[in-house]
């Protein structure tokens, strides 16, 4: 959804890199290229207005003039002053002292209200809670069956003493919800009501009375991310309304300009406490202001990628993978590949882990056409070939390949390229694991293994037979003369790196990651 927003922003700073010193003009240039971006992406006028007003005073100031890199310094300004609009902190669910917890949802007809119910059941399932759906939803056609379709695959419990379809009194379900709750010990209620197609009075007092009846801990504003300015003008007719503590963006995996997403919490005073990305039960999680401004500017979410990792794979696991490794790329077998790669797929959509990557935004046309069931095909070649097979691949030979490729369905050259990306990938996690780095980082200080040793030990060498002079003055010199040039060489780069060294912002994968990648 921020594709665009991303690409104008890193074009944007990429003309910024380079410069000793900005100038007014650099910043007016950058500042109106800036307000166009969010302008093109939907955000609300008066969020761009103060937005823009907070970069140029502090761009002008001296946290940049007085800045070792500028450039750096106003991706800066811009990454905090996003996590700002964004909403500030990551705000977590206020949890009643004595349960039952009551959120209620409220927004229009729509925005995914019912499905998020269930995505919220589940992600407060996996959190430790045992949440029930209240099905107060009793005019839109089949929204009662649909609640108790949902609540089953996320495997939680659901009050639907009511068949709907315009039969029942929501504001009476929502009283008996919290009755039924303390008696089956649930600690969390999570009410799904009706909305309408767009805003009326009767919508807003239905919800009034549901709210006065439970008396909710939170009440949630569903709003779909793909309606644009719309959002903003329904989320201040509900905080009028109804009001509301939180906010939920649904479908942000959508194409649409996600610039109401970056409008609402700055216009309403209401943080985005949740988004949902996906058609997943699981493309849910809490909203991290952040993450999210850190993958606007093509900075990645590593955090979100751990978090992912830590609920997937075990530690111990982890670690045994990691001595095998250690050991030699012999240990590592096509069983263990295998496995591996079942565990990076419970984790998600490929293209959506790498995404989270920094630096993967150049790389944004090969993930996004990343065939997904090309992860099938692959476990498919491992699990036709036979136990020694997999534990040696260096005995498959053209006959075995045939077999191979005849019992999983591919060519026998997608049997190959299989077992040769594998060799490829056995011997980069190895080095890795034995403390060598990633391969073709070279020229990286203070890692080992990635070139720079080998370098140094070659400079050092051709220095060793270079005769000083026997004049103590001009030996003096020439010491100063080199002593300078190694301090130019080491403030070369305001990162650290080297003059040969690899800028972040330009990263290249390495050849034997691309290779294994397809």
């Amino acid at each position: 959804m921020f594709d665009t927003l991303s690409d104008r922003l890193a074009s944007t700073f990429k003309n910024l890199r380079g410069k000793g010193r900005l100038s007014e003009a650099d910043i007016d240039a950058t500042a109106r290229e800036i307000r166009i971006a969010l302008l093109e992406a939907d955000v609300a006028l008066p969020v761009v207005r103060a937005f823009i007003k907070q970069v140029k005073e502090r761009a002008s100031g001296s946290e940049v003039s007085q800045a070792l890199n500028p450039a750096q310094q106003v991706i800066k300004i811009v990454n905090e002053e996003l996590v700002g609009i964004l909403g500030g902190e990551t705000r977590r669910l206020r949890l009643a002292k004595t349960a039952p917890t009551v959120i209620m949802l409220a927004g229009l007809q729509g925005a995914g209200k019912t499905t998020l119910a269930g995505k919220l059941g589940r992600w407060l399932k996996g959190q430790g809670h045992a949440p029930m759906l209240v099905a107060c939803d009793l005019q839109r056609p089949n929204a009662v069956n649909q609640l108790s379709v949902v609540a089953e695959r996320a495997g939680v419990a659901i009050f639907a003493p009511e068949p709907g379809n315009g039969v029942g009194d929501p504001v009476q379900v929502a009283k008996d919800s919290i009755e039924y709750a303390r008696g089956k010990q649930h600690d969390i209620v999570i009410v799904d009501t009706a909305g309408r197609l767009g805003i009326d009075q009767e919508l807003m007092q239905q919800a009034a009375d549901i709210r006065d009846a439970v008396s909710p801990d939170e009440v949630l504003f569903v709003v779909d991310a793909m309606i644009g300015q719309d959002a903003v003008n329904t989320a201040e007719a509900f905080r009028d309304g109804v009001g509301f503590d939180g906010v939920v963006l649904s479908k942000l995996d959508g194409d649409a300009r996600g610039g109401a997403a970056l409008s609402i919490a700055h216009v309403t005073g209401k943080q985005i406490m949740f988004a949902s990305n996906g058609e997943k039960l699981d493309d849910f999680d809490a909203f991290h202001p952040d993450r999210m401004a850190s993958r606007i500017l093509g900075m990645g979410d590593m955090l979100s990628l751990i978090e992912k990792a830590e609920q997937t794979f075990s530690q111990a696991e982890a670690e045994k993978m990691a001595a095998k490794l250690a050991k030699g790329p012999k240990e590592f077998t096509l069983d263990d590949f295998l496995a591996q790669m079942e565990q990076v797929r419970k984790m998600g959509s490929i293209s959506k882990l790498l995404g989270m990557l920094p630096g993967m935004g150049q790389m944004k046309d090969q993930i996004n056409n990343l065939d997904e069931r090309e992860v099938d095909r692959t476990a498919a070649i491992i699990k036709s070939m036979t136990p020694a097979e997999r534990q040696e691949p260096t005995i498959i030979n053209g006959s075995r390949r045939a077999r191979i490729a005849k019992g999983s369905g591919v060519d026998v050259s997608a049997v190959k390229g299989l077992v040769e990306r594998f060799f490829d990938a056995r011997k980069m996690m190895s080095k890795m694991a034995q403390g060598g780095g990633m391969p073709g980082m070279a020229g990286m200080p203070g890692m080992p293994g990635m070139g720079g040793g080998a370098r140094k030990k070659k400079q050092v060498k051709q220095a060793k037979g270079k005769r000083k002079s026997g004049n103590p003055m001009k030996r003096k010199a020439e010491e100063e003369a080199a002593a300078a040039r190694r301090e130019a060489a080491q403030a070369g780069n305001p990162l650290g790196l080297p003059q040969g060294g690899q800028d972040p912002q330009n990263f290249e994968l390495p050849e034997e990651f691309k290779k294994f990648m397809g």
